[in-house]
């Protein structure tokens, strides 16, 4: 008898309570008997009369409602029966062979059950719906335990682009420590960039050995762009930077194209179906987040951009001005451009264990804006220290950047902290009235191996001119990237003020047009060149803190 977890619930299942207990709601809620054995079982809510020959040998196979359609179409072809509906029941000789003879469905089998073996069932439709629910849990446990087991036998593979970048330095102790994974989830790492870095690299792979890591399978350099993301569970995509410069910012925002073409097409052919892509680093975060989106569609809600380094600048500024540690403080939120036109939204802001007059338990809290009594401090100083940072960069380096992804991985993994705001750059549906289409960071937890926008929270409505300065430089950008818009023309407020830099020298790539084909792609051109000098801070176009 074979049953699936039921979409529509005619018989559930639950498992034994313990060894001695042979327990079922009813003939279809039989447990899987995994090796066949010769055990026979009394359904619990049925009445069965007192001959031996009444109790009935039961086995049952779980199927999920994803997959139950389509193994029932297989089952049925393969022995020309015609069912459409679950349960499906057969009866067979088990010695003896043969496909079976088809009994039905639940009635059906009823009535098999009372005819044959004097057997009837007492047991009410609420209560199967209950162990149905029950029985659905625990098969997606069971189906979680399996994945958890498989992972021992084959490790996670981890694939980090433009390997050679600082960050990837202070990111490969913080993985292989088990904080991210968990401590019993093995790793593979494959470091990736172009021919150039391989000598690089290669230093790199020896110093990842020398940890002695338990849960580092393997590390591996690839420079090969057809073996790359080759059954990938996570790819982290670091900031490119090369030893060219471009002087208009529609030509740097164009260059992004090629590569991020290129990713998107071998994550779609290699990666593995589930695969997580996280894009961090301090230039163009969105925008590059945006086209992978574009260039792998099928995995576009799997493309998140880290925004935890700006809300960690955030959260750091303010506890210097609270004499406080930045831990301590929660709940602010990063929205728009995660390396540009920002906004820091200290409204749900709170600070923990802080010393004042007014004290309290551990998860006692205040706002972090009553505590802040110098307005002018909040509305300038702070905005003008946050725009320091993120234009010039020198303080989102490579341990801040490697600590953001980290800390994002492992959120994704294992949660974020209950009742707790996080930051994230998120492929936007329209959410706060956000057009679709575009990465916006924006407030969200994680939670069950994904993460949920939180639309439910109250009192953050942003005003339509902060909005629409984001929301307007960011479809530009996409739009000019991709060739749609020749020239990008920055967000005037009401006043006709507008921030725009006339000449900005930033590190880009080579620039290709979109109807290239990727077989077309010159990767010793796309990828980032190595550049052993430490590169000169540059202002990026369009950085504006609200």
């Amino acid at each position: 008898m074979y049953d699936r977890v039921p979409r529509h619930l005619t018989a559930p299942a639950r498992p034994p309570r313990s060894a001695t207990e042979s327990a079922c709601a009813t003939p279809l809620a039989a447990w899987l008997l995994g090796n066949r054995s010769r055990r026979w079982f009394q359904p619990r809510g049925f009445t069965v009369s007192p001959w031996p020959n009444s109790c009935l040998r039961i086995f049952k196979i779980t199927q999920h409602p994803h997959v139950w359609e389509e193994w029932l179409k297989d089952l049925c072809e393969k022995n020309k029966w015609s069912h459409e509906d679950s349960p499906i029941i057969w009866r067979e000789l088990l010695d003896r062979g043969g496909k079976g003879l088809l009994l039905g469905g639940y009635n059906e089998f009823l009535e098999h059950a009372q005819l044959y073996y004097g057997v009837t069932s007492s047991m009410t439709t609420e209560l199967m719906k209950v162990i149905a629910q029950e029985n659905l849990g625990s098969h997606i446990e069971k189906e979680l335990e399996k994945e958890a087991l498989k992972s021992l036998i084959d490790p996670l593979q981890v694939w980090i682009t433009s390997a050679s970048a600082p960050a990837c330095y202070n990111l490969i102790p913080i993985l292989t420590s088990g904080e991210v994974f968990g401590m019993h989830t093995e790793i593979s790492i494959t470091l990736f960039d172009n021919k150039q870095a391989e000598e690089h690299l290669k230093i790199l792979e020896t110093e990842t050995w020398d940890l002695v890591s338990p849960l580092l399978r393997s590390v591996s350099v690839c420079t090969s762009v057809e073996e790359a993301f080759r059954q990938a569970h996570v790819v982290i995509i670091l900031d490119d930077p090369t030893d060219r410069e471009v002087y208009t910012l529609e030509d740097c925002l164009r260059s992004r194209v090629p590569l991020c073409r290129l990713y998107g097409y071998l994550i779609e052919k290699n990666a593995h179906d589930s695969v997580r892509v996280l894009v961090g680093g301090k230039t163009f975060v969105n925008l590059k987040a945006a086209l992978l989106t574009r260039y792998a569609p099928s995995i576009a809600h799997n493309i998140i951009a880290v925004a935890l380094g700006v809300e960690g600048e955030a959260k750091a500024a303010l506890a210097r001005k609270l004499k406080t540690t930045p831990s301590c403080i929660k709940d602010v939120i990063i929205w728009g451009n995660i390396s540009g036109n920002s906004y820091v939204d200290l409204r749900k802001a709170k600070v923990y264990r802080y010393e004042s007059a007014i004290w309290g338990p551990p998860h006692f809290s205040r706002p972090v804006l009553s505590l802040i009594f110098d307005s002018e401090w909040v509305n300038e100083d702070f905005v003008a220290t946050l725009k320091q940072l993120s234009t010039t960069g020198k303080q989102f380096g490579g341990i801040l950047a490697a600590h953001s992804i980290a800390t994002t991985l492992k959120y994704w993994y294992h949660g974020s902290p209950p009742e707790e705001i996080v930051s994230l750059g998120v492929l936007s549906e329209g959410q706060f009235g956000i057009p679709e289409g575009i990465v916006f960071s924006m407030p969200v937890k994680f939670e069950n191996g994904t993460w949920v926008v939180l639309t439910d929270l109250e009192d953050i409505e942003i005003s339509e001119e902060i909005m629409t300065s984001m929301t307007s430089d960011l479809v530009q950008e996409k739009l000019v990237a991709l060739g749609d818009l020749i020239n990008f023309q920055p967000y005037q407020s009401e006043n006709g003020s507008a921030e725009m830099d006339e000449k900005t020298t930033l590190p880009t790539t080579n620039d290709n047009q979109e109807n290239q084909r990727v077989s077309d792609v010159d990767f010793s051109d796309l990828i980032p060149q190595a550049n052993s000098e430490k590169p000169v801070s540059q202002e990026p176009v369009n950085d504006r803190w609200l």
